[in-house]
């Protein structure tokens, strides 16, 4: 079990499948958001109120599931793992209100994005690290979704992972934790 570590839902309990998902550490998450909210707050603009945030390959749910505690409109959750979906439903609903999040069961590698009309403050990528093409899907993304000047993208991969082809995107942040590498993206428009 994983807790929620800010806003108001903090020290709330989330469930983990006992297999297939890697659920993002407290001290990673701490970061990231530490990270998201201090790009904010120099560019003066409110990382939650009225925004979305997209989890893909969310598994227990933790990244969203955190967004919706500190206080975001809405959070699209991506997973296509039956087992995991039991869990990611029974989390989504001890923190969010129906309204407030929607889970969407696709395959990411052959598959669109469902496209909302609320502006985008992250997309959180935490594939299995060995089953992704980041070029592929940032790709899709930067096709699909509409991005503004201030979305971020936060990728969590193997600290030796390179990320090749950034079209349309440039690197912000690297942080390093363990074998785990946690890399921020700006959008270039």
């Amino acid at each position: 079990m994983i807790n929620i570590i800010g806003g108001k839902y903090k020290k709330t309990t989330l469930l983990v499948p006992k297999k297939d998902v890697r659920p993002t550490s407290s001290l990673k998450r701490e970061a990231i958001f530490s990270i998201l909210e201090s790009h904010a707050f120099k560019n003066s603009y409110n990382l939650y109120k009225d925004k979305c945030f997209i989890d893909l390959f969310a598994g227990s749910g933790a990244l969203g599931l955190e967004a919706i505690s500190r206080g975001a409109k809405i959070c699209f959750f991506y997973e296509n793992n039956s087992d995991v979906l039991k869990i990611l439903d029974i989390n989504c609903k001890k923190i969010c209100c129906d309204n407030n999040y929607q889970i969407i069961n696709k395959n990411l590698n052959n598959s669109n994005f469902y496209n909302t009309k609320i502006p985008i403050s992250a997309i959180f990528i935490d594939p299995p690290y060995e089953m992704i093409n980041f070029d592929y899907l940032l790709n899709q993304i930067k096709n699909l979704l509409d991005l503004h000047s201030q979305s971020l993208i936060v990728i969590e991969s193997k600290k030796k992972n390179i990320l090749n082809k950034l079209d349309g995107f440039q690197i912000y942040k690297e942080k390093i934790f363990g074998i785990t590498k946690i890399s921020l993206l700006k959008i270039i428009k």
